[in-house]
């Protein structure tokens, strides 16, 4: 029977953390390890390559999206549609009191009631975030 080996303080140290989720740098350098995987074996490299997409990340944080709060909506006939003029009234789909939608890029983001800021001002109140997974 072979005699075991002592556990190094480097596997002692995972095996203490096996299980728990990395964040922060740890977590940085871990994606990059997934998103390249030929730096591998490479510290340097890994370090570079997770500051890279750290800076990519935080750049693409200050780009601006379109965000559209959608009332209702309705489907009319194109003769219909032609006749609208001033004072016209088109009926919505939804109730009065009904949540309103955020739409970012065209897809719904979160759900909300309206409410009154400041004096001439509309916004919403979010009540609800939603959440889309992709590709599970």
């Amino acid at each position: 029977m072979a005699a075991e080996k002592p556990e190094t303080d480097e596997k002692a140290s995972a095996k203490d953390t096996a299980g728990a989720k990395p964040t922060g740098a740890e977590a940085a350098v871990m994606q990059s390890l997934d998103d390249h995987p030929e730096a591998e074996g490479n510290l340097p490299a890994v370090i570079e390559a997770a500051a890279q997409d750290s800076r990519a990340v935080k750049a693409m944080l200050n780009v601006g999206l379109e965000v559209v709060v959608v009332l209702g909506s309705t489907r009319m006939p194109i003769n219909q549609l032609l006749e609208l003029s001033r004072g016209s009234i088109v009926e919505l789909d939804r109730k009065i009191g009904a949540p309103v939608e955020l739409h970012v890029s065209e897809r719904v983001v979160a759900r909300g009631d309206l409410v009154k800021v400041g004096e001439d001002r509309l916004g919403v109140s979010l009540t609800q975030i939603v959440k889309d997974h992709v590709g599970d």
